[in-house]
């Protein structure tokens, strides 16, 4: 099979891409995938950032909904060289005082955590986890739900804003920090809806599949995905980068794996006037600040719980972290911001040499920022962590734009590919019947600016691969 004549093309190798690939390469057609860089993986890439020895995730680096993906999981990607690993506790959130609220794997472990909130936890998370597997389905477009009495049960809940519903629900501080916690990772304010939404799914996710890492780094996952396609006949042609359409050989479909913007500008002129302004209009969110560490030791958490989770949320009450996610969208730098942790190495004695250990954490910013946020960062992880600082050994940081250098995907620092509000969450990149195509019958959009939005989970791919396929007649 030759990539000269493929049936498909798809531009961009990030999950997404690789993800659209997969399906329709499965199905028969010749598929050949472009990527600017010179590695594939998108979002989900290993890097030796900081030492030598030392192996850290450039971006993404837990996945819970790629474990939960309806798609993703059927892939038999353990044949291509992936292992998860799944930390004890899903997540953690410390509190002042030396105290933290773990996510245990069952509802019923973390509810005995949460004091006076273990009947509401229970109340909130046990029925949505007992439905898991049928609102992992609701992973895709806004459609006729498969499964429609557990859809309702969730919107009633998920519709909500982050803070609307925590405090509906919850009177302790601990609780209402934990659902803070998943709400951040939505990158809207916990006072805007549906950021219950995104809250909910990561956790039952939790409780469901877990939030695990792959062994030896996010870039294991890439490989993998990439290694699969290639035993379809897919092929992969990288630092190849596309700057408009007409570079491409002729296929019967190009799949864009980009965001709006690098779809205007890679194919614009083969697309309607007002269906470019349309795309133009798309809104992208608040950038992220990222920091790479290089450890000594592990982190020194005050709480020993946070030793057993793989991701830990730094940010201390719910009012905290409400303050400082506001800020970002408003433009401005919190002295306090919210901070996503992950710490692979307690897991995964292959990220780092003996004894030694690898963190990252990012904090939202505002849209492009250029600020150098690894002070306050670090400022919050020694809060919860006193004498943190005493175990880098090196550090590596990245600003808005050099998250859009390493992945032009990540508009102004935006890794979540837009908005995820109400008005544009099932309407994304434009409101159209089918989201993932475009008025070019030969030219579609897979990336995270189509529905589910953000995350590793490869459904944007897989229903941009769909809909190729019904075009095709196959």
């Amino acid at each position: 099979m030759s990539h000269a004549t493929p049936d498909a093309i798809v531009v961009g190798a990030g999950p997404n891409g690789l993800a659209a690939a997969i399906a329709l390469a499965r199905r028969g057609l010749a598929v050949t995938v472009y990527e600017a860089a010179d590695t594939i993986g998108g979002g989900v890439r290993s890097a030796a950032l900081t030492l030598p020895g030392f192996v850290h995730d450039v971006c993404s680096a837990v996945y819970p909904m790629a474990v939960a993906s309806p798609f993703l999981r059927e892939l038999p990607l353990a044949d291509h060289g992936l292992e998860w690993i799944y930390p004890p506790a899903p997540f953690a959130h410390p509190l002042d005082c030396r105290v933290a609220a773990i996510a245990e794997r069952s509802v019923e472990a973390t509810a005995d955590g949460l004091g006076t909130d273990a009947a509401a936890y229970r109340k909130l998370m046990r029925p949505l986890t007992a439905d898991a597997e049928k609102l992992f389905m609701l992973l895709g477009p806004l459609t006729i739900p498969r499964h429609p009495l557990a859809a309702i049960r969730f919107g009633l809940k998920a519709l909500r804003s982050s803070r609307g519903l925590a405090e509906a629900y919850f009177r302790g501080e601990p609780a209402k920090a934990l659902f803070a916690g998943l709400a951040a990772h939505a990158v809207l304010p916990l006072e805007q809806r549906p950021g219950a939404a995104i809250a909910l799914m990561l956790g039952l996710a939790g409780h469901a599949v877990g939030w695990p890492i792959p062994k030896g780094g996010a870039q294991k996952l890439a490989d993998a995905l990439a290694s699969y396609l290639r035993t379809l006949g897919g092929v992969i042609l990288t630092g190849r980068r596309i700057q408009t359409i007409d570079e491409l050989s002729p296929a019967k479909a190009v799949l864009l794996d980009l965001t709006p913007r690098q779809v205007v500008a890679v194919a614009g002129h083969r697309l309607p006037r007002r269906y470019c302004q349309r795309l133009s209009r798309y809104r992208y969110g608040p950038g992220v600040f990222k920091v790479d560490w290089a450890l000594s030791g592990p982190i020194p958490w005050a709480a020993a719980g946070c030793r057993r989770a793989g991701t830990v949320h730094v940010g201390g009450t719910l009012d905290e972290i409400a303050d400082a996610e506001r800020a970002a969208f408003e433009g401005k730098h919190h002295e306090r911001p919210f901070v996503l942790l992950a710490q692979p190495s307690l897991f995964d004695p292959t990220r780092a040499p003996e004894a030694q250990h690898t963190a990252w954490a990012y904090c939202h910013v505002p849209h492009g920022s250029t600020a150098d946020m690894t002070s306050p960062i670090e400022s919050q992880v020694e809060r919860f962590a006193p004498g943190f600082r005493d175990v880098i050994l090196a550090r590596h940081t990245m600003n808005t734009a050099d998250m859009e250098r390493h992945n032009a995907n990540n508009v102004g620092g935006d890794i979540t590919g837009g908005v995820a509000d109400l008005g544009q969450l099932f309407t994304r990149p434009v409101a159209r019947l089918n989201p993932y195509t475009t008025p070019n019958r030969g030219l579609f959009i897979c990336s995270a600016s189509t529905p589910p939005g953000g995350g590793v989970h490869g459904m944007c791919g897989y229903f941009a691969a769909r809909a190729v396929l019904r075009r095709l007649g196959i």
